[in-house]
């Protein structure tokens, strides 16, 4: 059955971005330590247009998501870092260039409305009506496969918030940031939320791949 899955990196201490994000430092000061271990892979080069990379067990859960996701919910930073009306971003084409590597629909919650924007095999479909209406678009667009919320932190808690997941997949990252943006903020829930994890993979770069679900 298709399911909705958060799929991000944090670090120990709980944060998905540095402090201080910039055009140039997206993730901010330190951030782009969160995803050092996927930049080596097959998987990630190959996505990027390139050749070359490793394959390990990280490629393997890679290929995984790969080919069990497709469709994509993010917000508007992730996609671009700005906020306010489109024709105001110097990023309004997002972070990707011109062949983006999702190549599956993409959709951005945002508060500023915009005709879907095409690039490569990707379309981004800009939805102002909230993470819930995204993730119902994003649903109906992926079929029978699974969708994948990938960030930021605050579209994850809205997501979280509306009881619309179905699981997570963590990547704790052997990495202390010490401030910047927190995956799970005070009044993610409502009352406490026992989950169960599925999955626990290791890997050779001290990442721990946790897979969680609601407990029953």
């Amino acid at each position: 059955m298709a399911q909705v899955i958060l799929d991000i990196s944090v670090s120990l201490d709980g944060f998905v971005a540095g402090p201080r994000p910039t055009l140039d430092e997206p993730l901010g000061e330190g951030g782009e330590l969160l995803h050092e271990w996927a930049y080596p892979l097959k998987s990630f080069q190959e996505r990027h247009g390139r050749s070359g990379g490793e394959t390990n067990v990280d490629s393997e859960l890679m290929d995984e998501g790969l080919r069990d996701r497709a469709a994509t919910v993010m917000g508007r930073r992730m996609f671009s870092g700005g906020a306010g009306p489109w024709e105001d971003d110097p990023n309004a084409r997002g972070w990707w260039g011109d062949d983006p590597p999702f190549r599956h629909p993409v959709f951005v919650v945002t508060h500023h409305a915009r005709e879907p924007l095409v690039l490569g095999a990707t379309t981004f479909t800009f939805v102002t009506a909230g993470v819930e209406a995204a993730i119902e678009q994003a649903r109906a667009a992926a079929g029978d496969r699974d969708v994948v919320v990938a960030g930021g932190a605050a579209i994850a808690q809205q997501a979280l918030r509306a009881g619309r997941l179905d699981g997570m997949q963590l990547h704790l990252v052997p990495l202390l940031l010490g401030d910047g943006v927190r995956l799970f903020e005070r009044h993610v829930a409502d009352a406490p939320r026992k989950l169960q994890c599925t999955r626990n993979v290791e890997s050779p770069t001290g990442v721990a791949h946790l897979t969680y679900r609601s407990a029953p």
